[in-house]
């Protein structure tokens, strides 16, 4: 989909590369400078806040080009003893690893989940805390998605039909006890893959399908982001924003969307609080208040990290899931073959959504439960959590306090042969909505 821009793209990517290794630079040399010993003898703060941004900014550039590790805890059993997690490949692809996370010396657990990692721009990894969490209570399964600048042009290709058929692969490979957990971009694709299965290879389908905070109907609540979907077209995405990986890198010539101009509107959409975040901590390093692990290290050094989609992905994600919107009309097409929605009958479906989302809209996500009209409605749940923004439905203190609960209930009521469910966690009406669900006329109540 992605046109051949010669030598103008691979300029336009060495120039931001170039930038960043610039301003990296300038950062190093502040810091150096700002420390030296013979200027403790001048007892003015311009020192300290020289070396202060110094180190806050070559950190914060050089994280930009480095894949953060996973770096999960051991988990601590009912023993008290601490088992180690090991990060482990269960199959690897060109573009994308499933990655399994084994705990040393434990016995399978009843849950099996597989986390459905978004391609936004950001590292699997941003799903750390998400997979801890969900680590003391089930054997966790990730997607690992490549980054597009270090997979050779002679790879091929990579758009959402390819993702969906990744998709495919991974849960056929896990088998029908898998519990999937699809957050954010990559809801609609999961939605598809879990339809593909269902119609051609039922006994491969997963057990429940859990989608956060997704654009499913992107149309269903407008935000900035779907707006600006709306608002260009494709060929000007196509001429502004994709650009051609220079030959610094393994997947030289291959036409991406940067993860540094992924980044740099992901800061636009909230520069002021952004800009303070900076601003604070650069003065907290001045007065040796800063630290290694502090909150905001901890923040972007991650957030920072950023990683290239291939051109094709980005495109036709725009095109066919925001622009066309075919999963929303349930006209989804795979190498030729339309998905039908409908085809899901025996997987549970569970909606998560952020009342004060900005990215996935309350109402996108849970437009899922009306396109899998052949789910019985008991088997259908959704949640809006409230006061919960995007980030919080998925890794935040929302996460942790009210929606992992519901999640892991909402798993185990799935589970046959796992005995009795557990008592569901589900709010009182007077909680604000938190919690929606079907009533006996298929509708959904509040």
């Amino acid at each position: 989909m992605a046109t051949y821009k010669g030598a103008k793209g691979i300029i336009s990517y060495d120039v931001m590369e170039t930038y960043r290794n610039t301003n990296e630079w300038l950062g190093a040399t502040a810091r150096a400078l700002g420390s030296y010993p013979a200027f403790a003898m001048i007892p003015h703060p311009m020192f300290k806040l020289m070396s202060a941004w110094g180190r806050v900014t070559e950190r914060s550039f050089s994280r930009m080009v480095i894949k953060p590790d996973w770096e999960i805890p051991p988990i601590v059993s009912e023993d008290g003893q601490d088992h180690i997690v090991y990060v482990e490949p269960e199959l690897t692809l060109p573009f994308g690893d499933l990655v399994r996370f084994r705990v040393a010396r434990r016995e399978p657990m009843p849950r099996k989940v597989l986390l459905v990692a978004p391609m936004s721009g950001h590292y699997a990894t941003l799903l750390r805390t998400t997979v801890t969490s969900l680590l003391s209570d089930c054997d966790v399964y990730v997607t690992d998605w490549h980054n597009a600048r270090d997979i050779p042009v002679s790879a091929g290709k990579f758009d959402i039909e390819d993702y969906t058929q990744y998709l495919v692969d991974f849960i056929r490979h896990l088998g029908p006890d898998t519990n999937v957990i699809a957050v954010c971009q990559p809801a609609p694709l999961a939605l598809a893959a879990t339809a593909i299965l269902a119609e051609h290879e039922p006994a491969a389908q997963p057990r429940s399908l859990i989608l956060i905070g997704g654009p499913i109907d992107p149309d269903a609540a407008a935000t900035e982001v779907t707006d600006f979907g709306n608002r260009m077209t494709m060929g000007e995405l196509d001429f502004l924003l994709i650009q051609q990986v220079g030959f610094k890198y393994r997947g030289a010539g291959r036409m991406v969307y940067p993860g540094l101009a992924q980044l740099s509107s992901f800061i636009a959409m909230n520069a002021d609080t952004h800009a303070r975040a900076f601003i604070n901590k650069i003065f907290a390093e001045a007065r040796g208040l800063g630290s290694e692990g502090d909150k905001h290290n901890t923040f972007y050094d991650e957030y920072l990290a950023v990683m290239d989609m291939t051109a094709e992905f980005y495109l036709s994600t725009v095109q066919r899931i925001f622009k066309e919107r075919e999963i929303a009309q349930n006209q989804f097409k795979v190498h030729g073959r339309r998905v039908d929605l409908s085809k899901i009958h025996d997987v549970a479906i569970m909606t998560v959504e952020g009342a004060n989302d900005d990215i996935s809209a309350p109402g996108q996500c849970v437009a899922a439960l009306d396109l899998c009209s052949g789910v019985p409605d008991g088997r259908k749940q959704q949640h809006l959590e409230p006061g919960a923004g995007h980030y919080g439905i998925f890794a935040g203190k929302s996460w942790r306090l009210n929606i992992r609960p519901l999640v892991l209930d909402f798993i185990d009521e799935q589970a046959s042969t796992s005995g009795p469910a557990k008592k569901r966690r589900i709010n009182k009406p007077e909680d604000c909505g938190r919690t929606v669900a079907n009533d006996e006329d298929g509708k959904l109540a509040i």
